[in-house]
């Protein structure tokens, strides 16, 4: 605290020095408010004592003055004894040496980071292709339902003019081997008298073989072959009848039997699925 003379002082109003304040040059915050150390009054110096003079130690820093327009000014003594400290080992040798300029090591170190930022972006991009290749994988079909998916059936048990069922999918699959008769009949039904119309060299691939699946378009019964007034399928639930190549031709069913996909691998096997 300051003696009774510096607080009734001429510098009283504007100045009200606190602990730690010591004689130095003056670091005035507002311009021209704050006059130097040196035109301070002499009992104004001798008076401000500081941690370090207290001690009988040179003081490591200066005066500074600070004021506002609801209090007055106040004068206090800057601490510059921190240490900073050294981030040698954080830096890079290039840049270790103060008195050298790193202009000379800049595009090494650019092309550095250029090459760190390309490789983690390839990384980050290798790894996000695994996770969502795995999880589009998981939701594929797995081994047993795929072998599921497809039947291979052997024409030469099926005899001219019979039917044969098989199961597909958990579905009945018919596959009929037509005379001459039926191909012949079945490709002069006119489009026009056909309920769902579409012709019979539209639904085979070989005239001698129909593939069916024998699901009921109606209410999915199970028809019975070799039946009806078609001479095809014949649904006995809701009585639909269907021809040789599995058309609606009478009955409640509103659409011809379902062909499913199939391809002959050789002359006396086709692979259906």
């Amino acid at each position: 605290m300051l003696s009774l003379a510096v607080r009734t002082g001429p510098l009283a109003p504007y100045l009200s020095a606190v602990a730690h304040a010591v004689p130095g040059p003056l670091k005035p915050l507002v311009p021209g408010l704050v006059p130097q150390a040196e035109k301070l009054p002499r009992y104004l110096k001798r008076l401000v004592l500081c941690r370090e003079s207290l001690s009988g130690r040179a003081a490591r820093g200066g005066l500074v003055a600070t004021a506002s327009l609801n209090a007055p000014a106040s004068v206090r003594y800057i601490h510059n004894d921190v240490t900073v400290p050294d981030f040698s080992d954080y830096r890079r040798s290039d840049v270790l040496d103060k008195t050298k300029s790193s202009q000379e090591s800049s595009d090494a170190r650019r092309g550095f980071s250029y090459l760190l930022t390309a490789t983690t972006c390839v990384a980050s991009a290798y790894a996000a292709k695994n996770v969502v290749t795995q999880f589009i994988s998981s939701m594929s079909a797995s081994a047993d339902v795929l072998a599921m998916s497809k039947i291979e059936i052997k024409l030469s048990e099926i005899p001219e003019g019979k039917n044969m069922a098989f199961k597909w999918r958990g579905k009945p699959l018919f596959v009929r081997h037509r005379t001459q008769k039926e191909i012949n009949q079945e490709g002069q039904v006119a489009l026009t008298e056909l309920r769902d119309p579409q012709h019979d060299l539209d639904r085979v691939k070989k005239p001698e073989w129909i593939i069916l699946i024998g699901v009921c378009t109606h209410l999915g019964c199970v028809p019975i072959a070799n039946a009806g007034d078609f001479g095809g399928y014949y649904c006995p639930c809701h009585g639909s009848h269907y021809d040789a190549s599995g058309r609606i031709r009478k009955g409640p069913a509103p659409a011809n039997l379902e062909v499913p996909y199939y391809e002959f691998s050789s002359d006396d096997l086709v692979i259906v699925g």
